[in-house]
């Protein structure tokens, strides 16, 4: 260390006092203390500017937290880096006359030539560094040093009483914002708003740039963004994360907090690019979990490097307790919701078809008389050319009518199955064989794929008529021929073995919407249909306590899929 002597030394009081002065609140405010100190600190070393550095836990780096002249506020040191960095490295105090002819000296600002640097420390630890500046020679001497030195020791310890003090406040804001947020999310019943409600507070819970709301699909392999706060639209597109391969996806595997520096230098967070142009840095996330199921992931993104602390993290996990608690009672309510429109639905279908039954055969007596009218009619009279094939048409229509009728009346009526223990196979092969005149009229090439010896029980005439139903409707689907698979396998749904039976075209598919009221009766697609022929096979479904799912994409064919219980 280079000292150049002063002729003569001006000593000045500590002025400690001062703080007494000010309204304890504000100084206890840690960037109101600061700016203190560091007035304070220029005016004990009758300096012209200086600067206030702390280190930054995270980074590592001494970043400006209060300066007097405008070039300090925009450089940050790492420890051992110029003057600055080496005061925090060592602890030692550094006073030059002429800071230009130090070779520890980064230049910030070119007026500078004296240069007085103390450390700050707090039991023992060093937590910055107060430097103050002259644009004289030989500015500052051995008082200023003494003097500056004491005002950093006790400044570090008015700064350790802020900290603590604006720690409980926060402490005590989150805690209030906490109760707050769960009073929201768990009086919110609509899961749309719920969700935004849960993203919208936890990014300002945490004072994060972005925070995002993922939730898992179905079958549980993927993240599907569901709201978010702070997001652009680039990052709202962005694809579902993979759960087996993402980052993020650890959390929903491991259900436990995962907390990444930075994201935009880390080897397994995908979408880098994406942060970097989206300026996220920190990542904090935290899983969904109810009743020990993991129901998705809480995030929080920072917008510079931040490492967060336990604290933290109990905060999010806290947050997303009860988020979880909010979205499992949201479901609920809406399976509650569901059953309740069901059951209007069931007990309207069920009105609909005793009325149905009553019209179909109160109409059926009086075509059944017509009928045998017109064929006594037809037995007496020879009739010719246009005549005989009008008669034929009617004739025709008439069956045609009967047939409607009938089909009204099945539906209508509630047939109990007779259970008996049937082989999935043989099911495949009866039906196989029934169609063979079909398919090949069709051009339609007929694949079977079952698996030998899975059993269930069931009625085998109306699960036949079911699986029939459901192979006709994929035939007329391919009318340009195609493929048609029946397949029998063993599965499992709730930890319990079914027989799926699935029936698989490559015909034209259907949209969505039409796949959303497949089973309802009385909606035909097809011309001539009556609607009945889905709905019938949805009641035999349900009478042998099965499910039935159905996959279809538009150009890409149909897949009916039938789960019974295994025997």
């Amino acid at each position: 260390m280079r000292v150049h002597p002063r002729p003569s030394v001006v000593k000045l009081p500590l002025m400690m006092s001062d703080f007494s002065k000010k309204k304890l609140a504000a100084l206890l405010n840690p960037k109101q203390l600061f700016k203190h100190i560091l007035a304070l600190a220029v005016r004990v070393a009758e300096a012209e500017s200086g600067a206030l550095f702390l280190l930054n836990p995270n980074t590592g780096h001494l970043d400006v937290e209060a300066a007097v002249s405008d070039a300090s506020r925009k450089r940050t040191f790492r420890l051992g880096e110029g003057i600055i960095g080496w005061v925090a490295g060592s602890g030692q105090a550094f006073r030059t006359g002429d800071a230009r002819g130090e070779r520890r000296y980064v230049e910030v600002d070119p007026r500078v030539r004296s240069m007085l640097t103390v450390p700050l420390d707090l039991s023992g630890q060093v937590i910055g560094v107060v430097s103050v500046s002259s644009a004289r020679l030989d500015a500052f001497a051995a008082g200023h040093e003494r003097s500056l030195s004491a005002l950093a020791r006790d400044a570090s310890e008015w700064i350790r009483l802020a900290w603590e003090i604006n720690q409980l406040r926060v402490k005590g804001d989150q805690l209030e914002t906490l109760a707050d947020i769960g009073q929201v999310i768990i009086s919110e019943d609509r899961p749309e708003n719920l969700l935004q409600d849960v993203a919208e507070q936890a990014r300002r819970l945490m004072n994060a740039r972005l925070c995002s709301l993922m939730l898992l699909s179905d079958n549980g392999e993927e993240l599907i963004l569901k709201a978010w706060a702070g997001a652009s639209r680039a990052y709202v597109k962005k694809p579902n994360l993979q759960v087996n391969e993402s980052l993020v996806g650890v959390v929903v595997r491991r259900q436990r907090p995962l907390a990444i520096l930075d994201v935009q230098d880390h080897q397994r967070y995908q979408h880098t690019e994406l942060a970097r142009r989206e300026q996220l840095v920190s990542l904090l996330s935290v899983p969904l979990v109810f009743q020990g199921k993991s129901l998705g992931v809480l995030s929080v993104y920072t917008g510079r490097m931040h490492r967060f602390s336990n604290a933290e993290i109990r905060l999010l996990t806290a947050m997303a307790g009860l988020s979880a608690v909010a979205i499992a009672k949201s479901k609920l309510l809406e399976r509650v919701l569901q059953m309740e429109e069901d059951l209007r639905a069931s007990e309207r279908l069920s009105a609909l078809g005793w009325l149905a039954a009553e019209i179909a055969h109160e109409i059926r007596n009086p075509l059944t008389v017509v009928q045998m009218l017109f064929h006594s009619m037809l037995a007496e009279m020879r009739l010719e050319g246009g005549l005989a094939r009008d008669a034929a048409l009617i004739e025709t229509k008439m069956r045609q009518m009967n047939r409607i009728l009938e089909q009204v009346l099945t539906f209508a009526r509630s047939s109990e199955p007779s259970l008996e223990i049937i082989e999935a196979g043989d099911l495949i092969e009866d039906v196989a064989l029934l169609i063979r005149h079909t398919v090949a009229e069709r051009r339609i090439e007929l694949r079977k794929h079952a698996t030998p010896g899975l059993k269930m029980r069931g009625d085998r005439a109306q699960l036949e008529q079911a699986i029939l139903n459901l192979v006709l409707n994929a035939c007329q689907a391919m009318s340009g021929g195609g493929a048609l698979t029946l397949s029998a396998r063993s599965s499992s749904a709730g930890n319990k073995p079914v027989v799926s039976i699935e029936i698989k075209d490559t015909g034209e598919g259907m949209s969505k919407e039409r796949q959303e009221e497949l089973f309802q009766p009385f909606l035909s697609h097809k011309k001539g249909g009556t609607g009945l022929g889905l709905a019938l096979v949805h009641k035999t479904v349900q009478s042998h306590q099965g499910e039935i799912k159905c996959r279809s994409r538009l150009k890409h064919g149909t897949a009916f899929r039938m789960m019974f219980p295994a025997a």
